[in-house]
């Protein structure tokens, strides 16, 4: 019994294309998303570190996950 590993079907075989570097599809929303984040954490820095939210680390990283989440949003509709 002889066993052959055919890279051929899997998903990885299209990581490196050349010399450049393929990012995955999740790349572009997260660094969209995290853009959207450094606006909103901007905006709302103040209040959230107020005292006002009992705690504001989970704050950051909910705005952070509902800011990818929308740039999924915007980028499926594009």
């Amino acid at each position: 019994m002889s066993f052959t590993f055919s890279a051929s079907g899997l998903a990885l075989q299209d990581l490196i294309v050349g010399a450049s570097i393929y990012f995955p599809p999740l790349f572009k929303p997260v660094l969209l998303g995290f853009f959207f984040w450094l606006i909103l954490h901007r905006l709302l820095r103040d209040w959230m570190y107020s005292g006002e939210i009992w705690h504001p680390t989970l704050m950051d990283l909910s705005l952070f996950s509902l800011s990818v989440s929308a740039a999924f949003v915007i980028l499926a509709m594009w």
